[in-house]
């Protein structure tokens, strides 16, 4: 094979690679989308349900200010949960844990903990699938200088290649 056929070949093969593994990090970033917003609508149900919002609870330093009443042995500080509220954390509730179809009465304050920290999790795993895209993309545009080496009747019949059904 010839050397410019041989280093257009690699170039192209490893093109091809990068728009794999960027189409799949798309792919990725819709299922990871579907995911959060799932998850997110499953933590909205369960405030609509402790009949709190994300602002509704008030902050730590007011409960402190309410409990300092005296010096006796009680809490100076107690703790409150912004989705639980006034709600009986203690309150089982039904959980379908994340990446699996096991349902199981948990409490709510655990169902919200879980829902939350998976959030957490899938918002992470989707602002580094955005950062690899943007880079997949970035190379791909970096390696399309090979349109001045092909003809652009080439580079448009590998544009439009379509896999067919056998």
């Amino acid at each position: 094979m010839d050397s410019q056929m041989k280093q257009l070949q690699d170039a192209l093969v490893d093109i091809e690679t990068d728009a794999e593994q960027l189409l799949l990090a798309r792919h990725l970033l819709v299922e990871n989308d579907r995911m959060r917003n799932a998850n997110r609508e499953a933590l909205t149900a369960l405030r609509k349900r402790a009949r709190t919002t994300k602002t509704s609870v008030s902050s730590p330093f007011e409960v402190i200010m309410k409990d300092m009443e005296g010096t006796s042995g009680k809490q100076l500080v107690k703790e409150i949960c912004p989705t639980c509220g006034n709600h009986d954390p203690k309150e089982d509730t039904w959980l379908m844990f994340p990446g699996s179809d096991i349902f199981a009465h948990v409490p709510f304050h655990v169902a919200h903990t879980v829902l939350d920290k998976d959030q957490e999790r899938l918002d992470y795993d989707t602002k580094k699938l955005q950062s690899f895209v943007k880079e997949k993309s970035f190379a791909i545009s970096e390696k399309g200088a090979l349109a001045d080496i092909i003809s652009p009747g080439i580079v448009k019949s590998l544009v439009s290649l379509t896999d067919k059904p056998k």
